[in-house]
């Protein structure tokens, strides 16, 4: 019987980056980690953005958050530093902004192949740890994806088709909503414990623990002797 971990994350978000890699450092030291199931959610952080708005992200933190950018670039440093605790590389300035649609398609494309993890690894060093820019730019997203182990031409078509995976992403937005989440990372455990932010791995050592020791006993039949049962094709006499 295995344990679900639901996290839902926007690839905008640099606490989904650091998060990640801490939660991840958890379940490698976690007993039961093959049984252990992750699933990767969506949550857009600017829903409303056009999808072809990007910019420096910068500016756009400071107008967003009213603060400086002065203010904004120390932010930006400040994460840096606890990336680089993680060994995460993290580019400080440099970085772009955009709509995140289009990636969590590709997402729950993804997640049906078997790659999702691959896919959001793979968007988050684009983001985060590589200059070029990431966002508003179909063939940086094809390579990215092309670089986690998907098919191009399947890539291309999830990309020109708007729908695809479209109601899947929505639906993941709204299951964030009905749970209470108004930010990012949020992560679910057995659809019983959850836990909000990039918090400190030992924080997702507890809820994996609490989660797998919280998990139904498994039905056990016992009997000294088999009984008379039916079945599909009648029953036994």
């Amino acid at each position: 019987m295995t344990t679900r971990v639901e996290i839902w994350t926007d690839i905008n978000c640099p606490f989904c980056y650091l998060g990640k890699a801490r939660f991840e450092e958890a379940l490698a030291g976690f007993d039961h980690r093959d049984d252990i199931e992750v699933v990767h959610r969506s949550f857009e952080l600017d829903p409303g953005l056009p999808a072809g708005e990007t910019g420096p992200v910068i500016p756009r933190i400071a107008a967003k958050y009213g603060i400086s950018v002065e203010q904004a670039a120390a932010n930006e440093r400040a994460i840096g530093a606890q990336a680089a605790q993680l060994g995460l590389p993290y580019q400080t300035t440099g970085r772009d902004y955009g709509n995140s649609f289009d990636m969590h398609r590709l997402l729950h494309f993804a997640l049906e192949q078997g790659k999702q993890d691959a896919v959001l690894d793979a968007l988050y060093a684009g983001n985060f740890a590589e200059t070029e820019p990431v966002f508003a730019d179909t063939e940086r997203l094809v390579a990215l994806a092309v670089r986690a182990g998907l098919d191009e031409a399947a890539v291309r078509a999830v990309l020109a088709d708007p729908d695809a995976y479209a109601d899947a992403v929505r639906q993941d937005e709204r299951e964030a909503t009905q749970l209470g989440a108004t930010g990012v990372p949020f992560f679910v455990f057995d659809n019983k414990y959850a836990v909000s932010g990039a918090q400190p791995t030992e924080v997702f050592t507890h809820a994996l623990t609490t989660a797998w020791n919280d998990r139904p006993a498994p039905l056990v039949i016992t009997a000294e002797s088999d009984g008379e049962t039916c079945g599909p094709d009648g029953c036994e006499i």
